[in-house]
């Protein structure tokens, strides 16, 4: 830990309060998770804390030492040249590593001594991350959500933004997942975060909405790719008031044509998507389909989907999964058109 006076360290409850937040840690460290909003700095980059951690269990703590002061100099060095020349004099920063350690206690002391009012983040990236998991054991209890429900193609994402247009609050698992929640359901150009990462992601939505207001959300399964919801979140949603979206199925496959172009534009991917469904149609059903995808027979492709794949699915799994979906309203919708979701969410919304 860093021997730095207390009066450089600031809590994790003063997280708000700083102008910026700077991870020192290395690059590999800040893509797995950070602290939302922070800026990576590393003293040590992924190759140089392999060296000094190697040099300290072969050789000794004293050598590891020495060659990490050099790095770290130079690199704190640069950070400054790079990031930092331009923040005026009354600029405070929140500083974090791992631990709140000597990594961060060495950038801190620089910038202080610089004249910036620098602060270490006492126990680091560490205490952080257990406020994430404390904070989501705790924070969907006091929240009102609502739920959107209906099988796949009813335009539940898109109505979620209608909604946080219209002004509502709103919780995107699928667009903090990075992920549209079915076996065909990834997004081609975006890798999903991390566990670490999404939790961060929810925690950060979480904390910022009001409890006096309802925040909508969709009906998901607990895995969202390969990504899972938090136990304590997952069950508040499943026993949350619902509103299942009742659309005709040629409104449902123009939605999911609309959606899905990347599927459309790879053809080659979309087959090999479709291997995944072998286990449960055969490879008699999946070989049809696929040739529904080379004669690019989109409409009639993604009938036969939702009708033999999706729907199913939902009436054997999906309806179950939420409580309160029975009781709640149903809304016949149409169409599922740009503009006819706003008005939908204009109604839910009271506007």
């Amino acid at each position: 830990m860093s021997s730095q006076p207390d009066y450089l360290s600031a809590s994790l409850d003063r997280l708000d309060s700083f102008d910026s937040i700077v991870d020192v840690r290395s690059p590999a460290e800040f893509a797995e998770d950070h602290i939302p909003g922070a800026i990576n700095c590393p003293v040590l980059d992924d190759e140089e804390r392999a060296r000094v951690g190697t040099l300290y269990k072969q050789v000794s703590p004293f050598e590891a030492r020495k060659l990490g002061a050099a790095l770290v100099s130079r690199n704190i060095a640069r950070a400054i040249e790079t990031h930092f020349l331009s923040k005026p004099k009354g600029w405070k920063p929140l500083i974090y590593c791992w631990r709140g350690g000597q990594r961060s206690g060495a950038m801190t002391i620089v910038l202080n001594q610089v004249g910036w009012a620098a602060r270490r983040l006492e126990g680091g990236y560490k205490v952080f991350r257990q406020r994430v998991l404390d904070d989501l054991e705790t924070l969907p209890a006091d929240l009102a959500f609502r739920v959107l429900c209906g099988p796949t193609g009813s335009a539940k994402t898109a109505l979620l933004g209608a909604l946080a247009d219209a002004g509502e609050q709103v919780l995107d698992l699928e667009g903090l997942a990075i992920h549209r929640g079915s076996v065909l359901g990834g997004e081609a150009s975006t890798p999903q975060p991390g566990q670490k990462a999404f939790e961060t992601r929810l925690w950060s939505v979480l904390r910022g909405v009001d409890p006096a207001r309802p925040v909508w959300t969709e009906s998901e399964s607990r895995r969202i790719g390969r990504l899972h919801v938090p136990g304590a979140l997952f069950e508040c949603l499943r026993s949350a008031d619902c509103v299942r979206i009742d659309a005709p199925l040629a409104a449902r496959v123009d939605h999911l044509l609309a959606r899905y172009t990347d599927l459309i534009a790879d053809p080659a991917d979309f087959c090999s998507k479709l291997d995944r469904l072998v286990p449960q149609h055969g490879h008699e059903q999946v070989a049809a389909w696929k040739a529904l995808v080379e004669a690019k027979a989109w409409p009639q492709l993604a009938a036969e989907l939702v009708t033999r794949h999706y729907d199913p699915a939902y009436r054997r799994g999906g309806e179950g999964l939420y409580r309160r979906l029975a009781e709640g309203q149903t809304l016949a919708v149409p169409s599922l058109d740009a503009a006819t979701l706003a008005e939908v969410a204009r109604g839910l919304a009271g506007r």
